[in-house]
């Protein structure tokens, strides 16, 4: 969709605006992207409070500035992944294990209940669900320090 044909504000409670070309305004749309692991820039709507679909967004970069702006600060408060940038310790090595790391967020630890918690994404990612179903990544596992890529490599 252009992106002439919708404007994007914020309301006197924070929530996004959306107002059309044709006027129509609508409160509280949310952000909803289509992919958002595989391709998180790529497809994404605007979505009203009742959940239908209002606007599509082909590519986030395409917008102006600040239209992108508002739209990431929106998902950044909903897609919160901590990264793993190292792992300290891990109570054994079979699962369920009680991990310790060190995150972009602080250190914390998490319960990994199976093997099948890790996900692989391609080009060295990892997503990681703790038992709590909090999601950890891992943007690329070659840069790890040894000790954690050696702890990670028992699990995958």
């Amino acid at each position: 969709m252009s992106t002439q044909t919708f404007t994007l504000d914020r309301d006197q409670h924070g929530r996004l605006t959306l107002t059309l070309t044709d006027g129509t305004a609508h409160e509280g749309v949310v952000p909803v992207r289509a992919f958002p692991i595989s391709a998180p820039d790529d497809g994404l709507s605007l979505v009203s409070h009742d959940g239908q679909e209002l606007v599509w967004i082909d590519r986030l970069d395409a917008l102006p500035a600040e239209q992108r702006a508002l739209i990431s600060e929106d998902l950044a408060l909903r897609e919160f992944t901590p990264t793993i940038h190292r792992i300290t310790d891990v109570s054994t090595f079979a699962t369920p294990s009680t991990w310790s790391v060190d995150t972009d967020r602080g250190p914390t630890t998490f319960v990994l209940k199976t093997e099948d918690d890790i996900r692989r994404l391609g080009g060295g990612r990892l997503l990681i669900a703790s038992g709590q179903g909090m999601q950890f990544g891992v943007p690329q596992v070659a840069d790890l320090d040894r000790h954690s890529r050696k702890l990670l490599e028992r699990f995958l």
